[in-house]
């Protein structure tokens, strides 16, 4: 008799172990993702050194490499750089750069090259919305501050040598034909060109720093 209820006992947690093992899997996907408030912290941290690296960073440093004439004019064109940037990067900028719309890992096609306008005006993004750990806002503004600071990086090969207004054309339209095609291609995630051929850009190297010198030797000589 006492072994009949020891079998029952064992029969009931077995079955009560089973039981929560194949609830695990459904309540672990049923937690809601969290943003991770160190790496929030340090991405919010990372924003304002890029940022300072331009304003007044990188206004500065070329400014110093000008005649005095020339400092006010250095200055305002990072400045305007940082504003016409802010504004198309809002327009449609982030979508072609990070739209992961068409894409597929191994297949070669127009969204290997360049995003789509899916996200134009930041469309779909929420308070809520998170890309990897961290809000998606602050993914935002970390993309903004390199997208930012690249053409910004070029000043220093016309300074002097070109009107204001044909400053701000040049700025626009190499953002829009050559910076967000390229940062697709290495950050836009599997399907994009360049990252499926295994191209890792950690520190901006291919994106940031290769890209801008490429257009600012011929202006140099």
């Amino acid at each position: 008799m006492l072994s009949e209820t020891r079998a029952r006992k064992t029969g009931r947690l077995q079955r009560l172990a089973m039981a929560l093992a194949c609830a695990a899997p459904a309540l672990a996907l049923a937690a809601p993702a969290r943003s991770d408030s160190g790496d929030t912290a340090w991405m919010l941290t990372a924003v304002m050194l890029v940022l300072l690296m331009t304003l007044p960073g990188l206004a500065l440093f070329y400014g110093g490499m000008v005649r005095a004439k020339n400092l006010l004019s250095v200055l305002m064109q990072c400045f305007a750089i940082t504003a016409l940037v802010s504004v198309l990067w809002l327009l449609y900028g982030y979508s072609l750069a990070f739209s992961t719309v068409g894409m597929q890992a191994g297949a070669v096609e127009l969204h290997s090259f360049v995003g789509g306008f899916d996200r134009a005006w930041l469309a779909g993004l929420r308070p809520d919305s998170l890309h990897g750990d961290i809000p998606e806002s602050l993914f935002v503004m970390f993309q903004l501050s390199f997208a930012i600071i690249t053409p910004a990086l070029i000043v220093g090969a016309f300074a002097e040598r070109m009107k204001f207004s044909a400053l701000l054309w040049f700025t626009g339209l190499w953002l829009t034909m050559v910076y967000l095609p390229m940062a697709h291609m290495v950050w836009g995630g599997p399907g994009a060109l360049l990252g499926d051929l295994g191209v890792l850009d950690f520190a901006g190297g291919t994106v940031v720093h290769i890209k801008p010198a490429s257009p600012g030797w011929p202006p140099a000589w």
